[in-house]
């Protein structure tokens, strides 16, 4: 890399930038399979991850004695977050617990989460001004707007509240296609 970066260095700062943003996305990514009990895929994007910030970091103290060198490393940090919590969006690894509550209809609500697949609980409670029917679910990250889409459907005011899950045992879970 040295001859082509002697040859050719104008660019090293988008080498720089675009090493980041990999490094970056990859250590955001092994950071929220970490919190979630994902054991055995951690390890490996980790170790992608500091190889590429070794080269990266190399290429840093080896050629770049400016500015612009410094702002990319930067910028390739702050770019690689956004894009690492944008993947971690879209994979959907994992499961969330969500919790629904509603002044009627909660067993309409069960009904209907049953009959999409999903397993739901019905509890009753006290809120601040009457009572309510609390409805939990875990559902897979990838199915929380079908499953809030349905919530919406049957009330539209209804507050809930959507929580990580690190783990779970048995249960009714709909199919993940």
């Amino acid at each position: 890399m040295t001859e082509f970066l002697e040859t050719y260095p104008w660019t090293l700062p988008f080498i720089i930038f675009f090493g980041r943003i990999c490094d970056v996305s990859l250590g955001t990514l092994r950071i929220v399979f970490v919190s979630r009990g994902a054991r055995n895929i951690a390890p490996v994007i980790g170790f992608v991850e500091v190889f590429i910030w070794i080269v990266i970091i190399a290429q840093v103290f080896n050629h770049a004695d400016g500015f612009i060198s410094y702002f990319c490393y930067a910028l390739g940090y702050a770019a690689g977050t956004y894009i690492g919590l944008t993947v971690e969006n879209m994979i959907g690894f994992g499961y969330v617990k969500v919790s629904l509550f509603t002044k009627s209809g909660g067993p309409a609500l069960v009904g209907t989460l049953n009959q999409h697949g999903y397993g739901a609980t019905l509890s009753r409670g006290e809120g601040a001004f009457h009572k309510v029917d609390i409805v939990q679910t875990v559902v897979r990250r990838v199915n929380i707007r079908e499953v809030e889409g349905l919530m919406r459907q049957h009330d539209p005011d209804a507050f809930h509240i959507i929580e990580d899950v690190r783990t779970r045992h048995k249960g009714i879970f709909a199919k993940y296609l």
